[in-house]
């Protein structure tokens, strides 16, 4: 039993011994050299497309068009409404025509709440909204 045991650490020492020779680091020189070789080979992306596919990152080097264009068309769509914007953006219909412009001036509101406020319609201010009957 004790013979097994040591045959087992022995060739567990020789097996040790065997792949740190096999597997023996490199120098830090050696390794900066590989990268600088891969580097210039291109095999190591850099800058704003690293991590893109490939189709990706040549679409976004590759623009043909200038920010006076891109400008234009963008007011262009503004204008004929293709593009949602403010505070209506994403609303339905009937929201969208609460938030527009009141058709009724400022003296003319004023007017109305005042008639409304005499006839007692108006509640009382921090009271409940729905007058008692």
């Amino acid at each position: 039993m004790k013979t097994r045991n040591i045959l087992t650490v022995v060739a567990a020492a020789a097996f040790a011994v065997f792949a740190q020779g096999a597997y023996a680091q490199q120098s830090r020189a050696e390794v900066k050299e590989e990268t600088k070789a891969a580097n210039k080979a291109g095999q190591i992306p850099g800058g704003e497309a690293a991590g893109m596919k490939a189709e990706r990152a040549e679409k976004a080097k590759a623009s043909t068009t200038t920010k006076a264009e891109r400008k234009t068309e963008t007011r262009a769509a503004n204008k004929s409404g293709q593009i949602e914007g403010g505070e209506t953006a994403g609303m339905k219909a009937a929201k969208a025509d609460a938030m527009k412009k009141s058709s009724v001036d400022r003296a003319e509101r004023k007017a109305k709440t005042r008639a409304a406020n005499k006839s007692g319609q108006l509640a009382p201010a921090g009271e409940n909204p729905t007058p008692k009957q």
